[in-house]
């Protein structure tokens, strides 16, 4: 089990009264670390502290599979963080994820919806996502300025190489850069309508209209040359 800052609290005491075999904590604020590792040398050898950048560390190699996240992530870097860990997808059993609630929102929206995007069809694609619970401000101290979610993430069963991963993050942010673009406008460096006739996709159809499916499609394609 790998757990995510910021800070130390009930989060850790709650995973070791589970049935993990190990947690580690991973945090970047140096007062955190001293506090978990205080908590570390009086609870015993089930609990180990990594000091680091949670976007810099190979998380994965941390702790031997099977392998969970559990994360109350800083929403600055949520994102980046997510599209880092659904790139070694195989590597999870599970991800239970903390966002803001807007971010949780775009992971498990569907197509033809506002939120659909990028981070839609990436999470989907290499996972099954599904927002577990709902928190108002006040179920924290000091109380954020906005509304957060837990997102349970479990990968499929098939995961695509990293190739074909990298190959999907260059198609959804051609896609979704400029949203009112139809795809043969958006996709012009990729291949744009050649691309599209070859996947039976419609070139006056726009990104928020494509199902995941469609997508893989694509990104197996252009990956294919």
């Amino acid at each position: 089990m790998v757990e995510v800052g910021p800070g130390p609290g009930g989060l850790t005491r709650a995973l070791l009264a589970s049935a993990a075999a190990t947690v580690t904590v991973v945090e970047v604020d140096p007062r955190a670390v001293v506090a978990m590792q205080e908590l570390a040398a009086a609870t015993g050898p089930r609990l180990a502290v990594a000091a680091g950048d949670a976007l810099a560390l190979d998380l994965a190699a941390l702790v031997p599979a099977p392998r969970q996240v559990v994360a109350n992530l800083p929403y600055n870097i949520a994102s980046p963080l997510l599209v880092r860990w659904l790139a070694q997808a195989a590597a999870w059993e599970r991800l239970t994820l903390m966002f803001q609630r807007e971010v949780a929102e775009r992971i498990v929206a569907a197509p033809g919806t506002p939120p659909y995007g990028r981070l839609a069809v990436l999470a989907q694609w290499t996972t099954s996502a599904a927002i577990r619970l709902r928190l108002p401000p006040a179920a924290f101290t000091p109380p954020p300025k906005v509304e957060s979610a837990v997102v349970v993430l479990v990968p499929h069963a098939t995961q695509p190489p990293p190739a074909l991963f990298a190959t999907m993050e260059r198609l959804t942010a051609a896609a979704f850069g400029q949203r009112r673009k139809m795809l043969r406008g958006a996709l012009r460096s990729l291949g744009g309508e050649a691309l599209l006739a070859r996947a039976g996709i419609a070139p006056d159809r726009r990104a928020e209209t494509l199902g995941v499916a469609e997508f893989d499609t694509l990104a197996r394609l252009l990956a294919g040359g």
